[in-house]
This record gives C-alpha cells, structure tokens and sequence, in this order.
C-alpha cells in the first residue's frame, strides 16, 4: 500500500470508530482487517500505528481542534493533526496524502486546510488545557485517579501513555525458556527475559508472534508480565483443588495448569460460553488436560455443591481495565463513572459467591487489571469486612519475585514495574478448629 491509501485506511478506521464508540478499538481493529484481507502484515502495522497515536492524544488533539475553529474532530482532521503534532509532516507535506487519487483521501477542502494552517503553529501540550484533557482523561475520572497516586499520577499516567512492549509466558511443560528464546530468535524475534516473572520473555511491541513455530506447538503464550505475577500470587501446586472463577479464554487457566505440572483439578468458570469455548483451542495447543470447563448460569446448583472444596480459588474480576490503556488507549475515553458504579458492585458480588467456595484454609486470590483503589484495596478492605474469616496474607510461591514476596497485596503499574496496572490480594480462609 502507498503511504496515502494507508492514511484513507486509517482514516475509515476511526469512523468507524467514531460510529461504534462503546466497542473496543482492539476488537474494531481485528474485524477491519478480516475484512481486508488484502492488506499485508507490514501495512496492519503501519495503519495501527497511525491510528493509535490519534487515540493516545485524542482530547488533546479534539481541545486544538475546536480552537481553530472545527466544531467535531472528524476523523479526516484527528489524522491529519495528529500527523502534524508529530512532526513527520508540515502543511505543505499533506497534499502529497489527501490527493483524491485512487486509495487516497479526498483532497483537503478550504475550511480543513484554514483550521491545519492553524494547527502548524501550535504544539500538543498546551498550558491552557484544562487539566484532564492535558492528561487524556475523562473529567470525572481526574479526582478518582488523585486520589490512588498523589502526587504520583502525572508521572504514572505519562507511563501509561506510552506504547507497552510484547511479553510471553514460556509454557514449561513444553520446554524452558531458554529454548523458546532461540525458537523465536530463529523466527526473527529477539526477546529477552522479565525482569519479574520466572517464565516470561519480552519483545518489542506488534512481533508476529501467532505465526511462529514457538506459538502454534505451544512453547508460548501471548501474556502480560503482571498477569504471570498473578499466576505465581495463587501458588497453584500438583495436589490441589482450583478454581478460575473468572476464567474468560483461560490465560491464567493455562499459567496454573502449568505451575501444577498438569496434575491435579482445575475447574474454569465464566458465565459466557462464546469465552469458554475461545478456551479450548489454547487448552490443547499448551498440552493441558487437567483443566474441566464450567458455564455459570442463573440457577446454578454447581457451586452449591462445591462449597468450601476447592484449594486456591482465583478472582479474576470484570474491571475498567485501566491498568491496560497503554495497549487500549481507546478505553479511557469510553470509561463512564457509571460503568465503574457497575462493577464495584458486580465485584462484589462475585467476591462473596466465590469466597463460598473456599474451603477451611484455603486461599482467595482477588485480581484486576485496574489501577484505581476503589476497585483495588477498598474492594478488599469491604470484603473483609464482611467476611471476617478470610485474613490477608503472602503467597506461599516459590515463584513470586523477591521483592513481591512479602507482600499480602500486590499493585504493579508500567511506571514502577515496566507491567500493565495489575492488582492482587491474596486472602487465606480461618482454618476449622480440630
């Protein structure tokens, strides 16, 4: 593809976006590009990357925008000011883009080119921007956010504005890392390993991981460090009894499967059956089979059933998932306070269902992908407070960093640990008197 039928497919992109505000872009993106089969790996690449700086620095861009007159971003603008905001091109040089030549954009109509004129003399960062807008959030959320980081929240959320990198978990019962390593070094992949997870390897970010050799025998998966953390917090060994509460297409699944060497029981839960299902192809491929699938649906007398008999049960709660805006920087522009209203409760309950299924001694692994207290340490301190035989404490993981190791909760953010914002407590249930 020339690089203006790459900005006209940027560009279609974002409209569709625009149209569709509540889907991930993530998802968005995939089905674009399903349909466009034509389009090669190199130009996904290329387009992805244009459209994900605009939604990096959308508020910013949409706030200069309406200064110079446009009264929407429309998606023509958001690409060519983005483009302009960058520094990959002055004025002069989008005429070479918006063509109307076959695959290219229309030209640029008087109007645009008078509000880009007035682009060219300004910079991103203005210090007139409100405060939220300078920070790529939500009004509402500015507060929120202030008081989870202090004085911290300018640097942690500059963290979080950059481009997360590609991390693995090596699968051990299929080889070491050592050997994945010099699997994907042959497929052209340098990787190098995390600094916190025993099993991971990190790569730069958009590697073709799906097609190699490493990825389809199953040597490894695509997996955030932190969420490997997660996986060695619930210290999930051979002889055990688990429960994934929350187990969605099985990614922590397949991490305990492998820290219990495929022994033991591992019942996956999750109350859509479409991500069950996504579960099952990542299952075989790993080499797991001590995993049984379990579809929550209302009336269940399942759990009832099972009450106090499981182990380690793992809370891998529905969340806004803003510890992931460095790979979904769509997402903080759709976060609603309602939507985090939705889940305090929703967590909750899920909680409380699943702490039912400790059994005497046993631990609960509460987890999120969230940066934000509410959803964090007060979800917890609220679940205690209810529950008063479930104590804090350290996970039991030869696993666990050293540093993490000591700790009853865990908060992992990109600034301070190089992670997505990762949460975990690890809670243990008051053993029966003999």
């Amino acid at each position: 593809m020339t690089p203006a039928a790459r900005l006209a497919a940027a560009i279609e992109m974002i409209a569709k976006m625009q149209a569709e505000p509540r889907r991930p872009a993530d998802a968005l993106a995939n089905s674009f590009f399903r349909e466009r089969r034509f389009i090669g790996g190199g130009d996904r690449r290329a387009i992805s990357t244009i459209v994900w700086d605009v939604l990096r620095n959308w508020r910013r861009i949409e706030w200069h925008l309406l200064r110079a007159g446009s009264p929407e971003g429309t998606p023509r603008l958001m690409v060519a000011a983005s483009l302009l905001f960058s520094g990959e091109e002055a004025m002069r040089g989008l005429d070479a883009y918006f063509t109307s030549e076959r695959y290219s954009p229309t030209e640029l109509t008087r109007g645009e080119i008078t509000i880009l004129r007035d682009i060219c003399k300004r910079t991103l960062d203005d210090p007139d921007m409100p405060r939220a807008v300078a920070l790529e959030l939500p009004d509402w959320l500015l507060p929120v956010l202030q008081s989870t980081f202090g004085a911290q929240m300018e640097a942690e959320l500059e963290a979080m504005s950059g481009t997360a990198p590609l991390d693995l978990r090596v699968n051990l019962l299929m080889g070491d890392r050592q050997q994945a390593a010099q699997d994907l070094a042959r497929a052209g992949i340098a990787t190098e390993p995390t600094p916190l997870s025993p099993w991971g390897l990190r790569a730069a970010a958009r590697q073709s991981v799906t097609t190699t050799e490493a990825f389809n025998k199953g040597l490894v998966e695509i997996q955030d460090e932190g969420s490997q953390i997660v996986v060695a917090a619930v210290g999930a060994a051979p002889e055990m009894r688990v429960l994934d509460y929350c187990a969605g297409a099985g990614g922590k699944t397949l991490g305990m499967a492998m820290t219990m060497q495929n022994k033991g029981h591992i019942v996956a839960c999750d109350v859509s059956e479409p991500r069950l299902e996504g579960a099952v192809k990542r299952l075989r491929r790993a080499g797991v089979h001590n995993v049984e699938r379990h579809l929550i649906v209302p009336g269940d007398k399942w759990a009832k059933r099972r009450a106090r008999s499981f182990d380690r049960v793992l809370v891998d709660a529905p969340c806004t998932g803003t510890g992931t805006w460095r790979r979904n920087p769509d997402a903080r522009l759709r976060l609603r306070q309602q939507d985090l209203d939705e889940l305090l409760v929703k967590q909750a309950e899920i909680l409380d269902r699943a702490a039912a299924l400790v059994k005497p001694g046993g631990r609960l692994i509460y987890a999120t992908c969230s940066i934000l207290n509410e959803e964090n340490i007060i979800q917890i301190q609220n679940f205690m407070k209810r529950n008063s035989d479930f104590t804090l404490t350290t996970s039991d993981s030869a696993s666990m960093p050293e540093r993490l190791a000591s700790k009853t909760t865990i908060s992992l953010t990109p600034k301070g640990d190089g992670t997505d914002g990762f949460f975990a407590a690890i809670l243990q249930r008051r053993a029966e008197a003999v």
